[in-house]
């Protein structure tokens, strides 16, 4: 796959102007996001910036080919020249998404507004098919990111006309940024994946990585219910559990970016053993894995889709649906516990129940409790999470710093 446009030339230590040329690039962008088709005087007034220097930022988008001129002009007050508007243009560009979860690869096309344009599942060949083992050894790593860049390439074959300004990778386990490395996912049994390199050199594209709780704050601010609030707590419960936290439109991502690894924290009362060699620790508790166990225990599913659970409980199973309840509800409690330390201004909760069925929002908001109950938000992106969650990961690096999506623009 031939790359679609350069990698953005960046530098260890920008001086000051280049500082707030970037930052002043990727405010009149978000301002297109947000409120596009918008006038530049209104982007002049939302942002603070002078009026000539949107009009500059915006002629330089244009021929980035960011943005567009609306078709229909738009009279200031009924009176005096109309006003052009401008919005993101949405069909020129597209960013590559990888999420590479336990059972599978999740591979899509996103466009500049997070909107999902094409995707595919790849299923590991083979692995942990009855949740069993901590390890699926069929998600070989340089195998599986290799099928990964092959479908990419495969789904912009089928689109000629969208050019892909690189690809965003996205993972659980401890996955450091800056690196571009995967240092650990137990689960997978990936240990120092250089996803950056390997998927770079296979797609000859701009390949940025994060963790997938990250990646989703990132989604949430940028596309979803949380865009606006000063603090967001993402929590991600899936066959792995994690967390992340935004405050003034930064993630927190700590030293190696370690920042989120919540699945050995202590829930009261647990009983699950975990792989750490203690008892009840809060992804043993709440993983996707924990819930299939119980649900073939009870006789509802066979396999280790939480989905067939979710849709046994919509067929009128009892226990199923009791499952997923006491579940949310067990989230809700350990959102409260983030809640006293970290005291977000929005929490949103990923997870299987929470995001199909309003009995498990419900005991969701009842175990964080009625003060709080009313910050606590489901995923934006219930049908498509997976696929944000990789997309985005590109989409931030574009939004904070649009100019670089193009060399002519250095």
């Amino acid at each position: 796959m031939p790359p679609s446009v350069a990698p953005p030339v960046s530098s260890p230590s920008p001086s000051p102007s280049t500082s707030r040329r970037r930052t002043s690039a990727s405010v009149v962008l978000r301002s297109v996001l947000e409120h596009g088709p918008v006038a530049r005087s209104t982007i002049a007034r939302l942002t603070g910036l002078s009026p000539a220097s949107v009009t500059d930022y915006c002629s330089r988008f244009t021929e980035l080919g960011l943005i567009r001129e609306s078709e229909l002009p738009r009279r200031s007050q009924g009176v005096g020249r109309p006003h052009v508007p401008v919005d993101l243009d949405a069909t020129r560009f597209v960013v590559g998404g990888v999420h590479v979860a336990v059972p599978y690869t999740t591979v899509a096309l996103l466009d500049l507004r997070g909107r999902v344009v094409a995707v595919r599942e790849l299923r590991h060949d083979r692995g942990d098919r009855d949740g069993r083992n901590a390890r699926d050894d069929g998600a070989d790593a340089h195998a599986v990111l290799a099928r990964a860049a092959d479908a990419l390439a495969a789904l912009l074959a089928r689109s000629p006309r969208l050019r892909c300004l690189g690809v965003g990778f996205a993972a659980g386990g401890w996955v450091d940024r800056d690196s571009g490395i995967v240092v650990e996912h137990p689960l997978l049994g990936w240990h120092e994946v250089p996803v950056r390199d390997v998927l770079g050199a296979r797609t000859g594209l701009p390949v940025h990585v994060d963790g997938h709780a990250r990646a989703l704050v990132n989604a949430e601010r940028l596309f979803g219910r949380a865009r606006g609030s000063r603090s967001v707590l993402q929590l991600f419960v899936g066959n792995v559990v994690d967390a992340a936290f935004a405050t003034n439109d930064e993630v927190h991502h700590g030293p190696r970016s370690q920042a989120g690894a919540i699945a050995h924290l202590p829930v009261p009362g647990g009983t699950e053993p975990c792989a750490c060699g203690r008892t009840g620790c809060l992804q043993a508790e709440l993983s996707e894995r924990t819930l299939c166990r119980r649900a073939r225990r009870a006789g509802i599913v066979e396999g280790v889709n939480p989905m067939h659970v979710v849709a046994a409980a919509a067929a009128g199973d009892p226990v199923a649906a009791r499952l997923l309840v006491e579940r949310a509800g067990a989230v809700g409690r350990a959102v409260r516990l983030l809640l006293d330390v970290l005291n977000p201004e929005t929490v949103v909760v990923t997870e299987v129940g929470v995001l199909h069925r309003e009995d498990c929002l419900a005991a969701l908001r009842e175990g964080v409790g009625d003060d709080r109950a009313a910050s606590v938000l489901p995923s934006s992106f219930p049908d498509s999470v997976l696929a944000v969650a990789g997309g985005s990961v590109a989409l931030d690096v574009l939004y904070r710093d649009p100019l670089a999506a193009s060399p002519e623009a250095i």
